[in-house]
């Protein structure tokens, strides 16, 4: 029964059909599962000597997933959170596969056993208020279109790929002014923007063709703007204001960066940690909880907070601690 559902038949199932139409996968994550295949099919032409179009169901056996994990680590030099990522992809499908050819059950619990590694928890980049000014005006210099990006990339706390995705009739630019941002799962979310990025948005959108569908940030060529043109915008202010502001701007920023910094920023002023959630799209407040684990000065605030609760004022005045030092010092 096994040779009936051959695994290329059941992966081009699994990408073309049950991630995109079942689970409304976005074409990011598809890709990323795509990925991880051509890489499974690397590694056994490369270290198992099985030629791509060779590998079936039965060679997705525990230790040839061990050794692929492990081949990402060494001959790739992958993190541990981007192997975790590529095991995370072939559970998914030998999860599929159980649904879809119960036979296989038996192959696909190898795979699904393999236990992920513990990755350290990492720690959330995030730039100062005076740093993300300098970067927005650095982009103001190379025009309104990029200045427009940065601000909204920081205003909304907006993943790189949902900013680039805005097209004119997500906007609401008049009071209250909004973005419609659609998130992993395509599920939308409605951020509000502050006046400032509105007023920034406007003078961008004045120059764009008045077409609900047109995208908010094009490239050269006028095509919807890409993740990797987003980031090379970003990098190039950050480059320009390092130059000049090596203390105060790293090298190189991500636009994740402003999206972390947004959340700390919020975080700082005293937003709900259930607001925040919602701004950034998050499926659970557990999500968003790493930003108050990360932020020290929060800690050293909530410390300072419950040690004048419990320890209450101190008992002694400025000339009773004259009186115990001048003691200290004649004892000791």
């Amino acid at each position: 029964m096994a040779a009936s559902r051959p695994f290329a038949d059941m992966l081009a199932l699994f990408l073309t059909v049950h991630l995109p139409v079942t689970r409304a996968c976005s074409p990011n994550t598809i890709s990323a599962y795509r990925d991880a295949f051509t890489l499974f099919l690397r590694f056994m032409d490369d270290r198992r000597a099985t030629q791509p179009d060779r590998v079936c169901v039965t060679d997705f056996t525990a230790p040839n997933v061990a050794a692929f994990l492990g081949w990402l680590r060494t001959d790739r030099e992958c993190s541990i959170a981007t192997a975790n990522q590529r095991l995370a992809a072939l559970k998914s499908f030998f999860r599929y596969v159980q649904a879809q050819a119960p036979e296989q059950i038996a192959q696909a619990r190898q795979v699904l056993g393999v236990k992920a590694a513990q990755a350290p928890e990492p720690a959330i980049a995030y730039l100062p208020v005076e740093t993300v000014g300098l970067l927005l005006d650095y982009a103001e210099r190379r025009g309104p279109r990029d200045l427009a990006l940065l601000t909204t990339l920081y205003d909304t706390a907006a993943r790189v790929q949902e900013a680039c995705d805005l097209s004119l009739g997500d906007l609401r630019l008049t009071k209250p002014a909004s973005a419609t941002l659609t998130g992993k799962g395509r599920k939308t979310r409605i951020v509000p923007l502050t006046p400032q990025a509105a007023v920034v948005l406007a003078r961008h959108v004045r120059t764009l063709p008045q077409d609900s569908s047109a995208p908010v940030f094009a490239n050269r060529a006028g095509q919807r703007m890409g993740r990797a043109g987003a980031a090379y915008i970003l990098a190039e202010c950050a480059r320009a204001a390092h130059a000049d502001y090596p203390e105060l701007v790293p090298e190189k920023v991500s636009p994740h960066v402003l999206r972390h910094s947004k959340a700390m920023h919020l975080l700082e002023n005293g937003v709900n940690l259930i607001y925040i959630r919602d701004i950034l799209g998050h499926a659970s407040v557990v999500t968003t909880e790493i930003y108050a684990k990360a932020n020290p000065e929060m800690k050293r605030q909530a410390i300072e907070a419950a040690a004048a609760k419990t320890v209450g004022p101190s008992r002694y005045d400025q000339a009773t601690r004259r009186d115990l030092l001048a003691w200290l010092r004649e004892a000791i």
